[in-house]
């Protein structure tokens, strides 16, 4: 190993050190898991990926129900690559497998540690490729300082899918650079594509960025224009080949959008830029501002980059240019459409924050490229730093605590800074800067950690609830003959994956229009704009969708499966066309999609005696009561909640009433009559499948002879499913199977959308990658045997170049610092 190696190793290493210690120590005081009580499942961390990162191990370990095309667990079965490429196909995601199951929790929390340290790591690698110039441990504290930034702490802490693209920009930018001095052209496709099967949309900014820096390098090399436009076409053909390689994620992910129920959308306004100035700064907090705190070393070197007259005038122009310019287009709605895939995101607007911390990072090493920054650097950049607090300080975001952590972060980076410049008292040096970085961000960390408590939904950490509903639904469990639900009471939007069964609640960005729409029709309650679907507790649907027993939590009791008397199988057949479409009254919904009417119409606001009350008020917030019965609760408010069709229990005594907590909403009451719903299940049964076998990617079965009309699979008919060779019928929104005359069999199956796509321009991306491995070396003996012939046949003498891949010459860049040698 070379010595420029084992120094990029070292810092490296301290880099992921320091990161990880900071987070540590900032979850440590907030008491926040794994180091205290408080939950940090917040927000989709808790309602998406965690669930999900249970059901990769479970799909790791050959538990799961479905495969890596289909999952039965969710949603009544829906596609599950889309999933998968959203939020599991990070490489460090498998890691999961290796923890404990009901230790899942600590399992996401160290995989997102390990991204976070892995950033830093590949930070402090890239700047040494930047300018090899500069103290090694300082390129650590820097490199440390891009993965603890506040749009790391505070925002992808509980996003981890994001925090793979906190990794993938100085992986990108290397990739640049190799582009730019023609070397590993097959190494750098394989980076892009690891970095776009991670997570595309992050690694789309980070790509946007690394293009930035590519160019700002290219501006600044001595090669002339033909050479510059041959290194930005390779840095082309390694992005393009890279996200080839990886369009068997991307194109189903793709398409999964589009086929998903519509979110809420917003228009983008940018924030004011004393909000904005004050995210530069420890310990603020907001969820519609950019959080750029970098901690006060790295700020202030990127500052100081503009007055450091040992670093050449045009790399300063060129670098403190990018920074400025980076900054203005996140505050800027053509910009700001650009860096988010031209539509503003549902959520946080400034996602490509990391992308202008990581630019800052490099200015600040380019600082401290040719050698310490002179006092007349230090005191133009703090101005600059100044002018920015002095902004912030007008921001209702600052805090008690910012301007004395920064303050004191100001006073450690000056002093380590003179005396490193003075070459005296290094080690002490070294620790004011590192402590000051880690001070700041463990406090930010901290700081966020309470406030997302305060502001977000939060979820608790596996524990004896979570056990105890998952050996329930084990104990019950009889896939595939019938579906075992979780429950209505849910912890999480994603409990079936999380605790085991088949439900239908289902949360995702990748939510099936169709399976929304349909059990809206059924009467299902949503939150997050339909995007999270809620299981329904209604025999009439159980029947439907063959849920055979469902988990039940009284107050004061565990949690307990309830088994129905008979349950349909998830094939049965109709008869008849359906009479009609869905409309607005759930009850004649679920009878259209039954086959047989089983409600009946309160007389004088009452249903008769044996009969059990559903109330549907979707819109209504509050509680409601049949009798002196218990309390039922609803969260309605359309768009964003839905309360679910409810039950509010049996008439025991004629007249009883229904009365509500406040107000007199909007409802409809219907009135379920058993008898009647135990003879269409009866039917249902007798006409269904005799046998069946499920597999990961699909359903085989087998029906009574004779039979006539239109199978109907239990599951949403989403784009994919395909039965006996042609693409599935849909019977009301479900998967359906005309039969001819003779036919006993239904054979369905279900491939994403996209997938057959992307594995031909996969395929095709591979052969053009092996090509371009194995071409160089085919054109190297090729030229070598022309020189051999010449040589004997005595028609010149000489020797030949040596070229890259592409022409270039290669070799590596020399140490150009007075330092390096010794540092």
């Amino acid at each position: 190993m070379s010595t420029l190696e084992s120094v990029r190793g070292r810092a490296a290493a301290l880099a992921a050190l320091i990161t990880v210690g900071a987070v540590c120590a900032g979850d440590a005081v907030a008491r926040s898991f794994p180091f205290g009580p408080r939950t940090r499942s917040v927000n989709d961390l808790g309602n998406q990926f965690v669930p999900f990162h249970a059901h990769l191990w479970d799909l790791l370990h050959g538990r799961a129900d479905g495969g890596v095309l289909l999952n039965w667990q969710s949603g009544y079965g829906t596609s599950f690559l889309p999933d998968l490429g959203t939020y599991l196909t990070s490489p460090f995601s498998i890691l999961v497998g290796l923890f404990p199951r009901d230790e899942i929790d600590l399992a996401v929390y160290v995989v997102t540690l390990l991204k976070m340290a892995t950033a830093a790591a590949a930070m402090t690698w890239l700047l040494f490729a930047l300018h090899k110039g500069g103290r090694w441990w300082m390129a650590a504290v820097l490199g440390a300082s891009y993965a603890l930034c506040g749009w790391s702490v505070v925002e992808a802490s509980y996003n981890p899918m994001w925090m793979d693209g906190l990794v993938a920009f100085p992986l990108l930018c290397l990739v640049g650079e190799w582009a730019r001095t023609a070397r590993r052209p097959v190494l750098g496709p394989l980076v892009v594509t690891v970095a776009w099967v991670a997570n595309f949309y992050t690694a789309y900014m980070a790509t946007i960025g690394a293009a930035l820096v590519l160019a700002v390098r290219l501006l600044l090399s001595d090669a002339d224009a033909r050479e510059r436009i041959r290194a930005l076409l390779r840095a082309v053909r390694s992005v393009l080949l890279g996200i080839a390689l990886a369009t068997p994620v991307l194109i189903p992910v793709f398409l999964g959008s589009k086929h998903a129920y519509p979110g809420w959308t917003k228009q983008f306004a940018p924030a004011g830029w004393g909000d904005v100035f004050a995210r530069t700064l420890p310990a603020t907090y907001s969820f519609f501002t950019p959080a750029v705190f970098l901690g006060s070393g790295a700020l202030l070197l990127a500052c100081a980059l503009a007055f450091n007259s040992a670093v050449p005038r045009r790399e300063r122009l060129l670098w403190s240019g990018l920074a400025a310019a980076t900054l203005v287009s996140l505050q800027w709605a053509p910009t700001h459409l650009v860096w988010h895939v031209f539509a503003t995101p549902n959520g946080s607007p400034y996602r490509q924050t990391f992308v202008f911390a990581g630019i800052l990072v490099m200015a600040a090493w380019i600082c401290l490229s040719q050698d310490w920054p002179g006092r007349r650097a230090l005191l133009g950049g703090g101005a600059v730093v100044a002018l920015a607090a002095l902004g912030a300080s007008t921001s209702e975001l600052v805090t008690a605590w910012t301007f004395p952590l920064f303050a004191a972060g100001i006073a450690a980076v000056l002093g380590g800074l003179l005396l490193a410049r003075r070459g005296k008292y290094v080690v002490v040096a070294a620790l004011l800067l590192c402590g000051a970085l880690v001070g700041q961000a463990a406090a930010t960390t901290a700081y966020a950690d309470r406030q997302r408590l305060g502001r977000l939904d939060d979820y608790p950490a596996w524990g004896e609830q979570h056990s105890e509903r998952a050996a329930a639904v084990a104990g019950a469990d009889g896939w595939p003959d019938y579906r075992t639900d979780v429950g209505r009471d849910q912890i999480t939007g994603n409990d079936p994956v999380l605790m085991g069964g088949q439900g239908g609640s289902y949360y995702s960005s990748h939510t099936p229009d169709v399976f929304t729409r349909t059990l809206a029709a059924l009467g299902a309650g949503w939150t997050s704009n339909g995007r999270s679907v809620q299981s329904l507790d209604n025999p009439v649907t159980d029947a439907i969708f063959s849920v055979g027993a469902r988990v039940r939590t009284l107050p004061g009791q565990r949690p307990r499966a309830i088994r129905a008397e008979r349950t349909p199988p998830l094939v049965t057949v109709r008869t008849a066309e359906p009479q009609g479409r869905y409309g607005w009254n759930p009850f004649r919904n679920q009878e259209l999609l039954l086959g047989s009417p089983v409600y009946g119409a309160p007389v004088d606001g009452a249903c008769p005696v044996g009969s059990e009350v559903f109330l549907w008020a979707p819109n209504y917030t509050g509680k409601a009561r049949l009798g002196d019965a218990q309390w039922v609760t609803l969260r309605g408010g359309q768009p964003k909640r839905r309360a679910a069709l409810t039950s509010l229990g049996v008439v025991n005594s004629p007249g009883a009433q229904v009365s509500y907590s406040k107000g007199t909403p909007r409802t409809t009451l219907g009135c379920l009559d058993r008898t009647k719903l135990g003879a269409a299940v009866a039917e249902l049964t007798s006409t269904g499948a005799v046998s069946m076998r499920v597999t990961d990617s699909g359903v085989h079965a087998e029906l009574p002879p004779g039979t006539r009309g239109t199978a109907v699979l239990a599951a949403p008919r989403i784009a994919g499913w395909s039965c006996n060779g042609r693409p599935a019928g849909s019977y009301l929104g479900l998967v359906a199977v005309p039969l001819t005359e003779g036919s006993t069999t239904v054979d369905c199956s279900f491939r994403p959308p996209g997938l057959k796509a992307g594995a031909v321009a996969g395929s095709a991306g591979l052969l053009a990658l092996i090509a371009l491995g194995v071409l160089p070396g085919f054109r190297t003996r090729m030229r070598s045997r022309s020189s051999g012939a010449a040589t004997d046949t005595g028609t010149g003498t000489g020797t030949d170049t040596d070229t890259g891949a592409d022409g270039a010459r290669t070799g590596t860049d020399v140490v150009n610092s007075p330092h390096q040698q010794a540092h």
